[in-house]
């Protein structure tokens, strides 16, 4: 067990329940400690903190565990936070009409550096630092106790900047036969545990979806920029839309999006499925004359094109601007982001500066941040990233 003291400032934080080790929090340390190594943590007066595990990764350099200091960090502490996390996703597991969801997200549950998410009877870890992989025996023994699953396949993701680590994904049970088609709320998706870092779905946007489908999709001209697979335009598109427009700049988006339509038995010709910038695709809709009822604006926190570096914290205003240009009068802006570097209240800036700059009015409909099963605490808001706002917009 390896020792960190804890600068002043970042010990209260620490007392106060916030999990993620910084590197400027450590004041000193015991000589080289490893990935993995199991540490405890101490104040400046050697009070002490807690205990976690060294991980380096994007965020941090390890993750406090638990202050408890006579609690140990041995299976039975894996086996139990995993069991808790599974009751509460009871429910879920009991729902016929959604067979995919995160079963344990990382911090909100207890142990960070890692998350599972349930398809269907498979389980998929993403690992995000080699400190957590070294407990892997540990977290699949938990799993093992816990449930009968038909695989288990994981996404490393060491790179300190959260980059998938190309592997062989699979790690035990019957290889799957890809796509396996998993329901959310009744919609179906095409989902791979085998290709690449993605899936085919992101799993955070469940309450999203199901909200543009039942209550703004209906009769309406729908655009989905940054549309990887085209989950929104499916959404829609059960939800009565008279016609969705896809757009991403990913070459597999194309096959992928007409697969997601496919198993949902929608003509997926009646859509329009673009592989073109998005950036330009504004400035080509805006010299068209397009405008459109819906449009969802979902881009990656970061994404760099040939042309185009886009950063959220800097650039989502101005992404924004261009997007009301094309939006009817009274149409909805569904803008949102995954961006952990802001909260609610500055992207609520973004907009509110987007649509004076653009000499429009705008009402906020509703709001949507992770669903349950993303589960996150107050102490680490970082951790509660998706921020979805409903806009209606009303020309002056």
């Amino acid at each position: 067990m390896k020792t960190l003291k804890i600068k002043h400032s970042y010990a209260e934080k620490i007392k106060k329940g916030y999990p993620l080790i910084s590197k400027e929090s450590v004041l000193s340390t015991d000589s080289h400690i490893t990935e993995g190594a199991l540490i405890e943590l101490y104040d400046e007066n050697g009070g002490f903190l807690g205990k976690g595990y060294y991980g380096e990764q994007n965020k941090g350099i390890g993750w406090v565990l638990t202050k408890k200091r006579e609690e140990s960090i041995d299976a039975n502490f894996f086996l139990s936070r995993l069991a808790k996390a599974f009751q509460e996703r009871e429910t879920l597991f009991q729902d016929a009409e959604t067979t995919a969801f995160r079963l344990f997200n990382g911090e909100g549950d207890g142990i960070g550096g890692f998350t599972i998410d349930y398809y269907d009877g498979y389980f998929l870890i993403q690992w995000y630092s080699k400190g957590i992989y070294t407990f892997k025996d540990l977290i699949i023994s938990a799993l093992d106790e816990l449930a009968d699953y038909k695989a288990v396949y994981e996404k490393k993701r060491f790179n300190t900047a959260g980059q998938y680590v190309e592997d062989d994904d699979f790690v035990k049970g019957t290889r799957g036969e890809f796509p396996i088609i998993v329901k959310e709320n009744g919609m179906h998706f095409a989902v791979y545990l085998n290709d690449g870092a993605m899936t085919g779905v992101f799993l955070d946007q469940r309450h999203v979806r199901k909200t543009i489908r039942d209550r703004y999709a209906e009769g309406k001209t729908v655009l989905n920029t940054f549309s990887y697979t085209g989950a929104f335009s499916i959404a829609a598109a059960l939800g009565g839309a008279r016609k969705t427009t896809s757009v991403d700049v990913a070459n597999r988006s194309l096959s992928k999006t007409i697969e997601q339509f496919s198993v949902n038995g929608l003509d997926y010709e009646a859509h329009d499925i673009k592989v073109m910038d998005v950036f330009k695709y504004f400035q080509y809709a805006a010299k068209k004359q397009f405008s459109f009822d819906l449009v969802i604006l979902d881009p990656p926190s970061f994404a760099r094109t040939k042309k185009h570096t886009f950063s959220a914290a800097k650039d989502y205003k101005n992404l924004l601007k261009e997007t009301i240009q094309i939006t009817k009068d009274q149409g909805v802006i569904v803008a949102s982001t995954n961006s952990s570097a802001f909260g609610m209240k500055k992207f609520k800036g973004f907009i509110e500066a987007a649509c004076k700059e653009t000499g429009t009015s705008y009402t906020i409909l509703e709001e949507h941040s992770l669903p349950e099963d993303f589960q996150t605490i107050k102490s680490y808001p970082e951790g509660n990233y998706l921020k979805v706002v409903f806009l209606r917009i009303q020309r002056r």
